[in-house]
């Protein structure tokens, strides 16, 4: 399987791109903005393509056509201002969405944020943030894409454990990037998982066991 991950420069991106490229299921194609970010890939033995999730849904089509499977992992980060959130995090998923369609490529798999389709639990510090998680995951909802939606906790950057929880979660909690890339991957090809959300937090059940009970 041919895995676009969008955000290939980002933490959790970086991450899958090795995980997918070690573990010899699937071809990962980093798509990344900048030049040198994209040589950087293609001189680690990387598939890279250089697009903009600011372009059009046209381009942004273009440049995913002929992939099977296109992972969100991108985010406008810390530093930036509430527009690029507007942006990247909600009209950057969006278009992607619908390029996808566009291009035919029916696998989505979408890095989201834990309680992001509740309002009650937005934390205010960062609202709009989750304001655009909420309606991305949304337009993806009504996408018809084969889409599976994965909201984690709190990320961090320890080591990952390979124990996780996808059950509902009534609180917060953390879990390591890694661990979450290494969700990315499992769902990738497991049916049970389309047209589904999950939460994602670390847990006491390794992550192909709590794959395979879905």
């Amino acid at each position: 399987m041919k895995v676009l991950v969008a955000g290939a420069n980002g933490q959790i991106g970086r991450l899958l791109i090795e995980m997918l490229k070690t573990g010899g299921k699937h071809t990962p194609i980093a798509m990344v903005r900048k030049p040198e970010q994209a040589e950087r890939y293609r001189a680690s033995g990387v598939e890279s393509i250089i697009a903009d999730l600011e372009a059009s849904v046209d381009e942004l089509a273009a440049a995913v056509r002929g992939c099977d499977a296109l992972v969100f992992t991108a985010g406008s980060g810390a530093k930036t201002g509430y527009d690029k959130t507007l942006l990247i995090d909600l009209d950057g998923a969006v278009k992607l969405i619908e390029a996808a369609e566009q291009a035919d490529v029916r696998r989505f798999v979408m890095v989201s944020a834990l309680g992001a389709e509740q309002r009650e639990r937005w934390h205010e510090s960062i609202r709009p943030y989750y304001v655009a998680k909420h309606y991305a995951d949304r337009l993806l909802t009504a996408s018809k894409l084969d889409y599976t939606i994965l909201r984690p906790g709190g990320l961090t950057d320890e080591p990952g454990t390979g124990m996780i929880s996808i059950e509902p979660a009534t609180a917060g909690g953390t879990i390591p990037r890694e661990d979450v890339a290494g969700v990315i991957a499992a769902v990738l090809e497991a049916p049970a998982t389309y047209r589904q959300a999950y939460d994602l937090l670390s847990g006491k059940q390794s992550i192909g066991d709590a794959i395979a009970a879905i």
